[in-house]
């Protein structure tokens, strides 16, 4: 069992109830959306949101928006999310609830990169914040991947490196851990090397699961399901979230069925029922999926051919049709993201053996698109860039042309040499 990790009024590990958290897809600057939607996803069920604080004049704009939630008695505690910067993460304790940083992209150079991370540490430590150290599959920076690669057991490494400070420093209690992926295999290894990692620590801190741009749609809520469901039946995890390329309040039922199936039941009960669709769908990829990823099984029976072929591709052992990572998008998105993936994926359906990534900016999207072989990644407003694997092979794109020319490069090298699956 892990630890108790006090966040607001909410309590994550240690034998609680799982926590159902989302992230606002509003711009923080815009004061009165983010309240709105923070105030619809706590009623919807969320115990936890996240808001992204992409720059300094955003560290004041989420203490208004905290101050106006409060003062309507709304206590969902926020979570901070910043990417690279230390400065704003400094700024932020005695704002925010909980800060989630990836201390490797700091700065850097390693050594600063642990000098700044340990100031946060101390920050925190005066205002009671809580640290989600957040690892995310292809952003793990270089002096992890040089030693180990881009591997779950890397991610696993990165993770303890961070976790072992916090831990010297006698600021564990107050750490949450994430090691997020789009490929549910690579997630469920990682967790996995992580929660063995902690076992021989004798040091085990929540953790936060979540497969990160998993899409929208059936897709991205069968995909969460069996690689979530096969971490909580195996004893790890204890706040999730289903990350989807829809409304924040979308994620809340799915992540319900989960906690409630898994996890103590919350006191209330469930504030978002399923559909009967949902419902069915859920206990398909919940039966089948941790088996699948877990090897006991190849393949199942199921008289829903559509529904049978998603598990399989959602759990990596067949692909019969383009793989799509999509993420959820969040304040830093400047631009349609979830019409932009409906369009992509009705242009791109009749492509197979091929992974195509649409990614709402320039900040997290390249790093976090490791599985793909296409990237559709938001640069600006009105333009983009398309990737080829990790490197950018067409920038400055307007928009209205960029769809069109995703089909033209994947066609090209289509014709060129057959494409495959990672």
């Amino acid at each position: 069992m892990s630890q108790t990790v006090q966040v607001g009024p909410v309590k994550i590990g240690g034998g609680n109830p799982i926590v159902v958290q989302t992230m606002c897809n509003t711009h923080t600057s815009d004061i009165e959306a983010t309240v709105r939607q923070c105030l619809n996803c706590a009623k919807a069920g969320a115990e936890m949101v996240r808001i992204t604080v992409p720059s300094l004049a955003d560290v004041e704009n989420l203490r208004l928006i905290r101050d106006r939630l409060r003062s309507v008695g709304c206590t969902v505690p926020l979570v901070a999310d910043v990417h690279f910067s230390s400065d704003i993460a400094m700024a932020l304790p005695g704002i925010a609830d909980k800060i989630r940083i990836n201390p490797g992209n700091f700065h850097p150079r390693h050594e600063l990169a642990r000098e700044k991370f340990a100031a946060l540490i101390e920050k925190c430590r005066s205002c009671g914040t809580a640290i989600r150290i957040g690892i995310n599959h292809g952003s793990l920076g270089a002096y992890i991947t040089e030693k180990y690669g881009n591997t779950p057991q890397a991610m696993a490494l990165a993770a303890m490196e961070w976790l072992e400070m916090a831990i010297e420093a006698d600021y564990a209690d107050k750490v949450v851990v994430s090691l997020k992926a789009s490929n549910t295999v690579v997630m469920v290894e990682a967790y996995r090397a992580l929660g063995r990692m902690m076992k021989e620590r004798g040091v085990m801190v929540p953790l936060h699961l979540g497969v990160t741009e998993a899409g929208n749609g059936e897709s991205g809520r069968i995909k969460s399901a069996v690689a979530i469901a096969t971490l909580l039946e195996e004893g790890l995890g204890d706040t999730i979230r289903v990350s989807l390329t829809e409304a924040p309040e979308n994620e809340l039922p799915t992540a319900w069925y989960l906690a409630e199936r898994y996890g103590l039941p919350h006191p209330g009960g469930i504030p978002c029922p399923l559909t009967e669709r949902e419902r069915y769908i859920l206990d398909a990829a919940c039966s089948f999926g941790p088996r699948l990823l877990r090897g006991e099984i190849e393949d199942f029976q199921c008289e829903d051919t559509e529904l049978h072929d998603e598990i399989l591709q959602a759990c990596r052992k067949k692909f019969y049709k383009p793989e799509y990572i999509a993420c959820p998008g969040c304040g830093r998105t400047l631009y349609d993201l979830q019409g932009t993936f409906e369009r992509v994926k009705a242009a791109t359906a009749g492509f197979r053996n091929v992974v195509i990534a649409v990614m709402g900016c320039i900040v997290n999207g390249p790093g976090e698109m490791a599985d793909a072989d296409y990237g559709y990644v938001g640069e600006g407003r009105g333009l983009v860039t398309l990737y080829r694997r990790r490197e950018p092979v067409l920038r400055h794109i307007p928009e209205a042309e960029a769809v069109d020319k995703l089909v033209d490069l994947i066609r090209q090298d289509a014709a060129e040499t057959p494409l495959t699956i990672n």
